[in-house]
């Protein structure tokens, strides 16, 4: 998609949409592995942008990956071990709604961590990020970045609509009083884990459907991938089923058609 401020949406999220199903088969046909993961501040825009990459694909193939609090098993384990749990297998894209940078950023600037516990996480994440390279898989890296002055607007918007109140948490509260903590926590978090080999990926979020768009645009363009010929599908005939009697139709209890 050129620069331009004059663009149909979805007109371009459906060429978008077309082409990451051709990726997927591509994907599928190929036995690759990727991993793409999305971080950013509260309220950046990484839901909206899952949720429209999501949107035409297999959830078969295409997973969303979204933990929560880490249980008292979990934290006694090795820090990456609950995140590759859930990396793909041969033929699967995995999506990281946050990932293993929140020691990076929450963990940090909240105090869930020790200070030598961030600073081992800083050391050992590029070369877990290589590891995962060097078997094959594909990662990518996401950092949604919105202005104070948008995610202020989005905030109130959250606060005042009851279908999105939901999305308000306590900790958007806290981390609006630690912005400052939380930008130094992003800063060292680029200094040590903008690698060569995995890079960051600094997407503008202020407009949320550009930050879409161009989200998805570079993905397509990260990864090589063919436009499969797909059989033509002819449907079979439907067997003689008249000699079977089906049981009434009132047997059977339908919701009420209120629309």
């Amino acid at each position: 998609m050129t620069k331009n401020n004059k663009f149909n949406y979805d007109e371009e999220l459906a060429k978008l949409h077309t082409e990451l199903v051709h990726l997927q088969e591509w994907i599928k046909s190929q036995g690759l592995k990727v991993v793409i993961i999305f971080e950013g501040r509260d309220a950046s825009g990484k839901g909206g942008t899952i949720k429209r990459f999501t949107e035409p694909l297999n959830p078969r193939v295409c997973k969303v990956v979204a933990l929560g609090v880490p249980t008292e098993k979990e934290k006694t384990q090795w820090y990456f071990q609950r995140y590759a749990y859930h990396l793909p297998a041969a033929g699967e894209i995995v999506l990281f709604d946050r990932s293993w940078y929140n020691r990076a950023g929450v963990e940090k600037v909240m105090g869930f961590c020790t200070d030598e516990e961030y600073k081992e996480f800083l050391r050992s994440c590029p070369e877990f990020e290589r590891m995962l390279v060097r078997s094959g898989i594909i990662v990518l890296k996401y950092w949604f970045s919105v202005s104070d002055e948008e995610q202020e607007r989005r905030f109130k918007n959250r606060i005042s609509n009851p279908l999105k109140r939901w999305k308000f948490s306590p900790m958007d509260l806290e981390s609006r009083s630690r912005w400052l903590e939380y930008s130094k926590a992003k800063d060292n978090m680029f200094a040590h884990t903008d690698t060569k080999q995995v890079p960051w990926y600094v997407v503008n979020s202020d407009n949320k459907k550009k930050a879409r768009l161009n989200c998805i645009s570079h993905v397509l363009s990260q990864i090589p991938y063919e436009k499969i010929n797909i059989k033509p599908i002819e449907l079979p005939e439907l067997p003689d089923y008249k000699a079977y009697v089906r049981p009434p139709m009132n047997y059977q209890t339908f919701v009420p058609e209120k629309y």
